[in-house]
């Protein structure tokens, strides 16, 4: 879409503005769009507030962004003045009950998107707070909600922090409407629309709106597929998993159809997804001006910037539908990956920072190997409806690159400047051991020390009801062991393994501890079961039912069965670990 003539883009001019003072310094008399985020203000491509910023900006949008405000106070977002066009707001980078507790639902310590990462900087159930002050704050304006918190809690769900079902986000919030997913799409034609004075916001694919009374009585829903009822599903909660399998199993931009589900007399009416943003164009989004800084106002460190600020984005998507995981709901399956160019030219802006030393952290994404893998591009695709690409076995019309995958690697390394690139985002076992040259590669010269995979168990019933391969890991251990020691090169995996999933009592952990004590094993990080919105795993918590064949299984629910359970992924405790490092190793909920 072609920026505002009527107005010069303004591109490159250091950070978006935060206060009047930056507003004024662009020349702005009033902003067009007021982003509010739960997480501190980093202009990194990695932070969605920042993203879908620089987005707007391109297209001649006047954006400022409030970071972090405090929600007892109106006056902390109307520091720049009322917005013209509207309001977007997102709780973060993460659902804000996940930022403020752990799976023991006890408060978190720190929250890593907060500076010196200080927590209770965001409320719980942020974007309904924010959303809610923007009302008050500016009677009339239009409010858009997005981030993983909208996304993923856009129709009736299971709050675990609360243990109750809740309604739909939006019949919370009320916001004017819902972007979920990669929302760069969705808010150019928002921009286009509300500048040119249309209020309708009907028909934007990646949307959810909550109609009123009146409108939902006099809708057309006959090409929509009507999901279970808040009211039905409050009255016989197994129908959560039904929800959570339909909704899944639309979430394709080719053949999904649009959702309805009725709260009430009132109706949430949710558009099929947008389609992925693929070549010339995801490369331009990553190509935006971004400062790749926290904001100049911080005077400490915000931890979740330090991980990721030497690292680069080259892919999108998850083709694999773990039922944990919330990637599939937002980021949607099919993938799309960055050119080489566009990847190389981001590693020569980041040499010339006086910050860089010469290790790319991380060439990543939702998943590192999928890099150039490709699904959604034939007929057959484009009329499936399963979740996943990869399980119960690789589909064979999922298409892997391995040697754009090399290239990726070996030209990065050649770049002036760049001593070491490594991968620290998770590999896909099942895919690296189809791509062997690809796995010498990364093992010989892309691994800094540790390197992470995602068993996360080890028993069959378990891994079915994650849809994860069963007997990859194993393989995949000797295999970068044999690699490591070719290379004369000391290294170490460092497995995820989750306790408490539905289906798994300690009978089931029992294969996951044995391995452990047989290896004489530590883990770096134990991940006790949180059962996310919208999930399959959070179906199968709250009914009781194998999302597969909708069979009892047991659920861990009361603390000291999920202690007992996380207990055992630490049989060797005293001892020292087998395939980890010499330092003292923390373990993390």
């Amino acid at each position: 879409m072609a920026a505002d003539p009527q107005r010069p883009p303004a591109r490159g001019n250091g950070f978006l503005p935060t206060t009047r003072a930056e507003m004024e310094a662009r020349g702005w008399d009033e902003l067009d769009v007021l982003i509010i985020t739960g997480d501190a203000y980093v202009d990194h491509p990695s932070f969605g507030a920042a993203m879908i910023g620089r987005v707007l900006e391109a297209e001649g949008c006047r954006v400022g962004i409030i970071a972090q405000p405090d929600w007892k106070n109106l006056a902390s977002i109307q520091v720049m003045g009322r917005p013209r066009l509207f309001c977007g707001v997102t709780a973060g980078n993460l659902d804000s009950m996940l930022s403020n507790y752990t799976a023991a639902r006890h408060k978190r310590k720190e929250d890593v998107y907060s500076e010196d990462g200080v927590p209770g900087k965001r409320p719980n159930h942020a974007a309904v707070v924010y959303t809610q002050m923007c009302q008050r704050a500016f009677p009339g304006v239009t409010v858009i909600m997005g981030g993983m918190e909208a996304s993923m809690r856009r129709v009736v769900h299971y709050d675990y922090w609360e243990d109750k079902l809740r309604p739909s986000i939006l019949a919370d919030a009320k916001a004017d409407l819902l972007v979920y997913g990669m929302g760069e799409s969705a808010v150019r034609e928002i921009y286009r629309r509300l500048r040119a004075g249309n209020t309708d916001l009907s028909g934007i694919r990646g949307t959810a709106r909550f109609l009123g009374a009146k409108a939902t009585a006099a809708g057309d829903f006959s090409d929509c597929l009507i999901l279970p009822s808040r009211e039905d599903i409050q009255r016989d909660k197994k129908l959560l998993l039904r929800l959570t399998k339909v909704v899944e199993a639309q979430q394709t931009p080719y053949c999904g159809k649009r959702l309805v589900q009725r709260h009430g007399n009132r109706a949430v009416v949710q558009e099929p997804p947008a389609f992925p943003i693929q070549g010339p164009d995801l490369d331009a989004l990553y190509e935006l001006p971004f400062l790749r800084l926290p904001h100049p106002s911080y005077r400490g460190k915000i931890p979740g910037f330090a991980t990721i600020k030497d690292s680069i984005i080259v892919s999108r998507g998850c083709a694999g539908g773990c039922t944990f995981c919330g990637l599939g709901f937002h980021q949607g399956k099919f993938l799309s990956s960055r050119s080489v160019d566009s990847v190389l030219k981001e590693i020569r802006r980041m040499t010339e920072s006086e910050t860089f030393r010469g290790t790319v952290s991380d060439l990543g994404g939702p998943t590192a190997n999928l890099y150039a893998c490709e699904n959604g591009h034939v007929d057959a695709c484009k009329n499936c409806h399963r979740p996943s690409c990869l399980w119960p076995t690789i589909c064979p019309h999922f298409s892997i690159d391995e040697q754009a995958q090399l290239d990726l690697l070996r030209k990065a390394r050649e770049e002036p400047g760049v001593k070491h690139v490594f991968i620290q985002s998770g590999i896909r076992m099942d895919v690296a051991l189809r791509t062997p040259e690809y796995f010498r590669e990364l093992v010989r010269n892309h691994v800094s020390g540790h390197l992470k995979v995602a068993p996360e168990h080890l028993h069959p019933e378990v891994l079915r009801r994650m849809r994860k391969p069963a007997g990859d890991f194993l393989g995949f251990m000797a295999k970068f062991h044999e690699e490591s020691e070719a290379a004369g090169k000391e290294q170490y995996l460092v497995p995820y393994f989750i306790s408490s999933f539905p289906g798994c009592t300690e009978k089931e952990m029992g294969a996951v501890e044995q391995f452990l004590k047989r290896e004489n094993w530590n883990l770096q990080q134990v991940q006790d079961f949180i059962p996310l919105p919208m999930t399959g795993a959070a179906a199968m918590h709250v009914t009781g039912l194998d999302i597969n064949t909708e069979q009892s299984i047991p659920v861990a629910r009361n603390a000291g069965d999920r202690e007992r359970q996380k207990r055992m992924l630490r049989p060797n405790r005293a001892r020292q670990p087998r395939g980890t490092s010499d330092r003292e190793l923390d373990t993390v909920d």
